[in-house]
C-alpha cells in the first residue's frame, strides 16, 4: 500500500511513517523543512515532499496515487499571539486535507484529533458518546472539534474519514510539544520535576507511542467511516504516576503541590509576558483551568471494533525510562 502523511517529522508521525515502511508500505512524506527531516532521510520506502497543509499545490502531487492518508499535521501549542492560527491550520488545514484527498480519489483519510475533545469524566470513564459537560477552554481543543466537525461532513459526502483521539501520549522518540509526557519523566529523573498541580487528584490518561501508532494503523484498516475512536491507556491521577514512576525509577523525589490559583496567577504573567515579549508562555489560564476536572476516558469502542491493545502505564513507563537512561548513557539529550 501507499499512504500519505502530513506531520511526518513529529513525535507520532515520524513513528508512523517508520513502522509502515518496515512492513514493507511506501509512504509519501511531507515536510515543511530540511532540519526536521533526519530521522526519515534515510529510511527505505520513505519518500520525502517538501511542503505544508496549507498549499494545496504541494498537497495534490504528494497524495497522487496513494492509498490512504494519515492526517497527524496541527498546531498543538499552548500559545500564540494570533489565536485564528489554531483555527487556520488545524480546521483550514483538515479542510485542505479533505478535500485533495476527494479530489485525488484517495479511498480513506484517519485523521488525528485529540482526546482534549471529549468530555471530563464525572466518576466513569468517559468515552467517545459521552456529552460534552463543559465549554473548550483551549483554543487547540476548539479547533481540533470544529475540525472533527468538517471530517464528518466529508465522511457523508463521498470520503471516507476516521477520527482517532490519542490522550497523553509518551514514550521514545522526539522530545518535541507532543511529547510533553516524556520530557517530563526526564526532567523527573534529573530531579528537576516536582511539581503537582493542584492537590494531585486530578486524573489523565496516558497512552504509549507504540499503542497510538498501531491506532492509527487499525483504524486505516477496520475503523467506521465517520466514527471516531480514543486511543488511550491507563487512567491516573498525578500522584499516582509520579508513586508509580518513583517504584520503576527507585527515585524517591520529593513532590510539592501547587494549588490552582497559584498556577492560574502564574500563566496570567506567562501569557502577559508573552504579549509584551512574544516569548511563547509555558502554560496559559485555559490549559490550567484543565486541571479542575478529571480526564478519565476509556477505549473500549477501539479495543472492541479495532483489535486495539494498549500497554499497560507501569509497563510502558518502564521502557520509556529505560530508553531515557540508555540515551544518557549514550551521551545524547
Amino acid at each position: 500500500m501507499k499512504y500519505f502523511i502530513t506531520g511526518a517529522t513529529g513525535f507520532i508521525g515520524t513513528q508512523l511513517c517508520k513502522h509502515l515502511a518496515s512492513e514493507g508500505h511506501t509512504v509519501h512524506a511531507l515536510y515543511r523543512a530540511e532540519s526536521k527531516t533526519t530521522e526519515l532521510n534515510n529510511v527505505q520506502g520513505v519518500m520525502l515532499f517538501k511542503g505544508n497543509i496549507m498549499d494545496l499545490n504541494s498537497l495534490q502531487p504528494a497524495m497522487e496515487g496513494c492509498d490512504g492518508v494519515f492526517h497527524l499535521a496541527a498546531f498543538a501549542k499552548p500559545w500564540h499571539k494570533d489565536s485564528k492560527t489554531f483555527y487556520r491550520l488545524n480546521v483550514q488545514g483538515a479542510l485542505n486535507v479533505f478535500q485533495t484527498a476527494k479530489n485525488t480519489s484517495v479511498k480513506r483519510v484517519v485523521f488525528t484529533s485529540t482526546a482534549g475533545v471529549i468530555s471530563p469524566s464525572n466518576g466513569i470513564p468517559s468515552d467517545e458518546k459521552t456529552n460534552r459537560s463543559i465549554a473548550y477552554s483551549t483554543h487547540y481543543d476548539r479547533s481540533k472539534a470544529d475540525a472533527e466537525e468538517k471530517a464528518i461532513w466529508f465522511s457523508e459526502n463521498g470520503l471516507e474519514v476516521v477520527t482517532v483521539n490519542p490522550s497523553r501520549v509518551y514514550g521514545p522518540g522526539l522530545l518535541s510539544d507532543s511529547n510533553g509526557v516524556t520530557k517530563m519523566i526526564k526532567m523527573y529523573l534529573k530531579g528537576k520535576f516536582r511539581l503537582l498541580p493542584g492537590n494531585g487528584q486530578s486524573i489523565g490518561n496516558y497512552v504509549f507511542i507504540d499503542d497510538v501508532i498501531e491506532g492509527h494503523i487499525k483504524a486505516m484498516q477496520h475503523g467506521q467511516s465517520g466514527e471516531r475512536y480514543i486511543l488511550g491507556g491507563d487512567n491516573a491521577s498525578f500522584i499516582e504516576f509520579f508513586d508509580l514512576l518513583s517504584d520503576i525509577t527507585g527515585k524517591d523525589v520529593k513532590m510539592y503541590k501547587i494549588p490552582i490559583w497559584v498556577m492560574n496567577m502564574a500563566a496570567k504573567f506567562m501569557e502577559l509576558r508573552a504579549s509584551l515579549t512574544g516569548k511563547p508562555p509555558l502554560i496559559t489560564p485555559p490549559w490550567v483551568q484543565k486541571y479542575l476536572y478529571n480526564w478519565e476516558t476509556s477505549s473500549n469502542k477501539a479495543i472492541q471494533e479495532l483489535g486495539y491493545k494498549p500497554t499497560k502505564l507501569e509497563d510502558g513507563l518502564a521502557e520509556t525510562v529505560d530508553w531515557i537512561l540508555k540515551k544518557k548513557r549514550r551521551g545524547i539529550n
